[in-house]
Parts: C-alpha cells; sequence; structure tokens
C-alpha cells in the first residue's frame, strides 16, 4: 500500500489534488484509516494517477476525465480517443480565438497617441531621510519582478508627488507600497523605475540618520549622503497605473501577532495549487477577529482565501512589525497586509482558486 504522500510524490498529484479527486469519485483510495483518515493507495493505482496527472496537466474537464479513465482499461478505446480529440479540438478553437483577440488588441495599443508628457526628460533635486527611505525600500523590495520578459516590473518605482515619495514593487501576484516623505520638490507628478540592483545599492547608502539627496536628471538617477553617491540609469519604461490596484477596504480585518502568525503558516496545514508546484495557506478571518490557517476538512467554506504561503511569509517579514492587519474579502479579491500605525505602507497577495 501507498501512502498518499508517498502516491503524491510518484505521480505527480500533490496531495491536495489527490484529496480532491478522492471526494470527487475519480480516484478513490483503497483504504481509509477510521481513526486519523489517511488514506492508502493500492500500488495498481499509481498507472491510474499517472494518467490523471497526464489529463488535469492538458486542462481536461472533469467530466471527461471520469470517462477516460473509466474506459482506459477496456478493449475497445474508441471512446478514449473521441474524447481526447475533442479536448484538444477545444483547445486549438481556444487558442485561435485568443489570438484573434490579442491580434485586434495590439491594433488598438498601435493607434493610441499617447498625450502626456514624456516624464523621463524631468529634472527632479530633493531631500529624503535616511531612514525613511531604507524603511519603504525594505517594505517593498520582496515584491520586485525576476521575470526577464516584464522589464518594466524589474524595478522600483519611485513616484514623486507633493512632500511624498510612494514607492513601489510588483511581480503581477504580489504588490508592495510605502511611503517617505520628501522636501524641496514643487514641480508636478514624477515617476521613475530605479532598476533593482541600483535601488539595493540605493538601500546600502542608507545607513546614516541624515538627509539624503536624491537626483533626477532625464534618465539618470543619483542618491547622495555627504561624501558616498550611487547613480545609474533609470528603466526606459511605463510602469502600471498602480492606484488602480490598490484594494477598497475589507470587511474582514484581523490584527495578528506577527511571531504567532508565521508559526501557525509554518506548522499549518498546507494544499497544494492546481500545477502541483507552490504550497498554498487557506485562511479565514473568524467573527471573533482571529484569522484560521483551515485544514482540508473546511472545504466549501465560502470565507476561505487561498494565498501562496511563501509569499505571505515575505510579506510578513518585509512588514517590519510585530502586528499587522490582515483584510480578506472574498476568495476571488487580494489579501491586503497594512501596518497598524502607517496606512501608507501595505502589501497584497494575489489569491488562488480552490480546486473544490
Amino acid at each position: 500500500m501507498r501512502s498518499i504522500g508517498e502516491m503524491a510524490r510518484d505521480s505527480g498529484l500533490g496531495v491536495s489534488a489527490l484529496r480532491f479527486y478522492d471526494r470527487a469519485g475519480v480516484l478513490v483510495p483503497a483504504w481509509v484509516d477510521p481513526v486519523s483518515g489517511y488514506r492508502w493507495y493500492e500500488p495498481g493505482q499509481l498507472a491510474e494517477a499517472r494518467l490523471l496527472a497526464r489529463l488535469r496537466r492538458a486542462g481536461t474537464p472533469l467530466a471527461d476525465i471520469r470517462l477516460v479513465l473509466a474506459s482506459w482499461a477496456g478493449a475497445d478505446t474508441d471512446l478514449v480517443r473521441k474524447l481526447l480529440t475533442a479536448h484538444l479540438r477545444r483547445l486549438e478553437q481556444g487558442l485561435s480565438d485568443a489570438r484573434s483577440e490579442f491580434s485586434a488588441l495590439r491594433a488598438l495599443l498601435d493607434q493610441r497617441e499617447n498625450h502626456m508628457t514624456s516624464l523621463r526628460t524631468a529634472t527632479v533635486r530633493l531631500n529624503v531621510a535616511a531612514p525613511e527611505l531604507g524603511a519603504a525600500l525594505d517594505t517593498v523590495r520582496f515584491a520586485a519582478s525576476t521575470d526577464p520578459d516584464l522589464p518594466m516590473l524589474g524595478g522600483v518605482l519611485f513616484d514623486i508627488e507633493g512632500e511624498s515619495l510612494h514607492v513601489v514593487a510588483t511581480d503581477r501576484y504580489r504588490l508592495a507600497v510605502a511611503r517617505a516623505g520628501v522636501t524641496g520638490h514643487e514641480g508636478s507628478r514624477v515617476q521613475v523605475i530605479v532598476p533593482t540592483p541600483l535601488a539595493d545599492a540605493m538601500r546600502a547608502l542608507l545607513h546614516g540618520e541624515g538627509p539624503m539627496r536624491f537626483l533626477l536628471d532625464g534618465g539618470r538617477v543619483a542618491l547622495e549622503a555627504g561624501d558616498g553617491q550611487v547613480a545609474g540609469q533609470c528603466l526606459d519604461h511605463d510602469f502600471p497605473d498602480y492606484r488602480r490596484l490598490l484594494p477598497q477596504a475589507g470587511d474582514r480585518r484581523a490584527l495578528v501577532e506577527v511571531a504567532d502568525f508565521r508559526r501557525a503558516l509554518e506548522t499549518g496545514p498546507v494544499r497544494s495549487d492546481e500545477t502541483g508546484t507552490h504550497d498554498l495557506s487557506v485562511l479565514r478571518v473568524e467573527d471573533d477577529g482571529t484569522v484560521t490557517v483551515c485544514a482540508d476538512g473546511d472545504a466549501g467554506d465560502p470565507g476561505r482565501v487561498a494565498v501562496n504561503r511563501a509569499f505571505l511569509l515575505d510579506a510578513l517579514a518585509a512588514a517590519g512589525r510585530d502586528r499587522l492587519v490582515l483584510e480578506l474579502t472574498a476568495p476571488t479579491a487580494p489579501i491586503a497586509i497594512r501596518r497598524p500605525d502607517d496606512e501608507g505602507g501595505f502589501s497584497i497577495l494575489m489569491p488562488f482558486r480552490l480546486q473544490d
């Protein structure tokens, strides 16, 4: 007999996926311990699980998966072949439709006229406190993208307006925003993307208590402190309008002790995402304002929100507070992690769709 962990390792299906297919009656374990509820599988079920994993990776609908598995061992393979062919045809049609829509979108982009004055020709000189800028960079650095196909996200946005400097980073799955006060800027709003290595070099310079001088001249940006300076070229891209991505205040808020919450995440139950590559923590804010890390047995609860556990742990560490506020709105809405003493510094994490 194979344990569920061994079955997951050898089949390519995550533990949570095996549980889902058990509940769906698609791949039922040979024996379930009546006391612990632990699932055990016969050796012959491994081949079926591997077949199921292939169908899953191909995006086969659950109804078709049932029929394929039920017909796979039979002498007549005609039904299986017809089901696979029909699904492939749907995928090809969907790809064709997507190509058509993207072609139309590209044509719209080509037709657009940019009436905005280029921000990359601005000249800015301002002062910012080293501790504030350092804390802001620490808050957002974890969310910067490392995807080479999205170079416009491979840096930290410096958004300067009035006496505020908003520092922003996102990799699509998470977004972090922090604020620092500035003086000396009286012009219009200016945005520049500082490449991540340059932002890291700036952070290393921020070890004192005094004011820093931030300089922008066209496409070149510099940070000065006494006799020290780091400088380099900004990224020649436009950052997405992050203000449109900011969440509304969640209707379910919880004040968490970060150390206790970290332990609950690190030792609590996890699930796998649909690809089996990420560990998910499933959260629920209780009526008394506490946060529960849900077990698999909580299936069907509409108040649950699933999030990448590693991303959540990174966000907790980056916030730099002993207490944080978690805001949950809906299973499909982003999770917000806010500082109780600073509404201007927060991060959001995109949720994952649960399989059940």
